[in-house]
């Protein structure tokens, strides 16, 4: 399955959320409300992802993972639940495309014939200044 269609598919069975009480801002709101968004995925026992998938996701997240497997994302910069719910579901999804990603292997380009031309004409000209230095032999 591609990059592309892994993020079309619909995780939200497969994740579990944690509400707690959020610090910083937020007045008398903040000590009696739980806006804090803890979003866990376990990545091992995932239906949607391949084994090609897990093994990367493990690899390339390996300190965001937990020793039972799951990926642990958290939100609590917004002032409600709901909010904090989809900046980490966002979040989620960013993190899962950063990390699936794989970069174009790099193809190496052939000099243009200007440039060619160019470099054996700066040859020609060191070459020309060499032979001038030498001295006239008798």
């Amino acid at each position: 399955m591609s990059l592309a269609e892994l993020l079309k598919q619909d995780f939200s069975p497969e994740f579990q959320f944690q509400a707690s009480r959020s610090g910083g801002a937020g007045g008398q709101n903040v000590n009696k409300v739980s806006t804090k968004v803890e979003l866990r995925f376990n990545v091992i026992n995932s239906v949607i992802l391949d084994e090609i998938q897990k093994n990367t996701l493990q690899g390339k997240l390996k300190n965001q993972i937990n020793s039972e497997g799951e990926l642990i994302i958290v939100s609590q910069e917004e002032r409600t639940q709901l909010r904090n719910k989809t900046v980490v579901i966002k979040k989620f999804y960013d993190l899962l495309k950063k990390a699936l990603f794989i970069p174009k292997k790099r193809k190496a380009s052939e000099p243009t014939f200007a440039s060619k031309m160019e470099r054996l004409k700066t040859k020609k000209i060191a070459s020309i200044k060499k032979v001038n230095r030498r001295g006239i032999t008798f």
